[in-house]
């Protein structure tokens, strides 16, 4: 399994908290550079770096010292370097303790009334299914996202049900999942992680993106669908779309949009869903059926009517693949699951963490053979 963190930039994964004067990648202190730039000129353009040619002599000054990465977290740089239009105003004579503080990422006296932690578990799911109903391609892209609300310096720990560390402590009972390609932010301890899988880090404050990773496993279609074009002589076409739920009955599906081709010369068009709305988008020559809400186990039809001033020019024409787009909350494909969180601050108050888990749409395209 390759694991990185990606806020030092480094070619081995061997310490989160090391000398950032280290080897780095020259593709991520571009990519990191670009990132800053945004956050400040919105637009990355060549009038935005003319016009804001001072802020980006600083900015270029403060992420880079003798050639290695120093201070990227576009974050810390506001702190000290604002822009007005394209003006440069130094905000304050002293330095921020974020920059001189081993723990670059947080400030010092952050003070909560309420000391709270969201986890959000996040899995993307891409499949690709050739038209005679074979998956030919899947896997699930996941992140854990937070929103950290806490007192002081922090000390967290996250537990998950990974397959690695239930061999490792012999307690190999229970659905576990196997992560591979993960990267960490910048505060996890890459260490400690490599020695016994525990994630053990002092989060940023607010919201971040602790880690993502990749599955890759057979996924079965969470929503599958069936399409039929039928052909009326050679003015009008009917095309039926069936839909299914194939994921749990207690689970939902919301904001679900099942995007159908249609031909580039259909007008005229008439529409019958069991559930939901469709509405014709001729630029882009698609049918677009929205449903709010889509039970589990539930099977769903529309169709289509279109008016033609010639079918058989279609013969030859290729059809795109359907794209679904979707999203069901308190539920993740894989099985993931976060065992524990576990906080600890030297001041000893007690602090809530809350765990929500989505699965989404990612690439999700399904062929059809008509």
């Amino acid at each position: 399994m390759n694991v990185c963190n990606t806020g030092v930039f480094k070619k081995k994964s061997v310490s989160s908290a090391a000398n950032p004067h280290e080897n780095s990648s020259t593709s991520s202190v571009y990519q990191s550079k670009g990132n800053v730039f945004t956050e400040y000129f919105k637009e990355l353009e060549e009038e935005s770096i003319q016009d804001n040619f001072v802020v980006v002599y600083e900015l270029l000054d403060e992420l880079m010292d003798f050639g290695f990465p120093q201070t990227t977290d576009s974050k810390i740089l506001q702190e000290y370097i604002t822009q007005q239009g394209n003006k440069l105003e130094v905000a304050k004579t002293k330095v921020p303790t974020t920059v001189t503080n081993a723990v670059s990422w947080r400030s010092e006296g952050i003070r909560y009334k309420k000391n709270e932690v969201f986890i959000d578990v996040i899995e993307s799911i891409n499949v690709l299914v050739n038209a005679n109903g074979s998956v030919m391609s899947s896997d699930i892209v996941g992140s854990i996202k937070l929103k950290t609300m806490l007192s002081g310096m922090p000390e967290l720990r996250l537990g998950l049900n990974d397959r690695m560390l239930f061999a490792l402590t012999g307690r190999d009972k229970g659905k576990t999942v196997t992560m591979e390609d993960v990267k960490f932010h910048q505060c996890v301890r890459l260490s400690r992680f490599e020695s016994d899988r525990t994630i053990s880090f002092i989060p940023p404050d607010g919201e971040s993106e602790l880690m993502s990773y990749r599955i890759n496993t057979h996924v079965k279609p969470l929503i599958w669908i069936e399409s039929v074009i039928e052909k009326f002589s050679h003015s009008r076409v009917e095309i039926m779309v069936k839909a299914k739920g194939q994921f749990k009955k207690q689970s939902v599906a919301n904001n679900v949009e099942i995007r159908v081709p249609v031909p580039s010369d259909a007008d005229s068009p008439k529409f019958k869903t069991s559930t939901g709305h469709a509405k014709y988008v001729p630029e882009k020559n698609l049918v677009v059926w929205s449903i709010k809400s889509f039970p589990g186990g539930k099977e769903l039809l529309m169709r289509a009517h279109f008016c033609l001033p010639s079918v058989e020019n279609h013969e030859t024409e290729g059809r795109p693949p359907i794209t679904v787009k979707f999203e069901i909350p308190y539920f993740t494909v894989s099985g993931i699951q976060v065992r524990y969180m576990k906080i600890i601050e030297k001041s000893g108050y007690q602090a809530l963490p809350w765990v929500r888990y989505i699965t989404q749409s990612g690439d999700y395209q399904l062929r059809t053979n008509t």
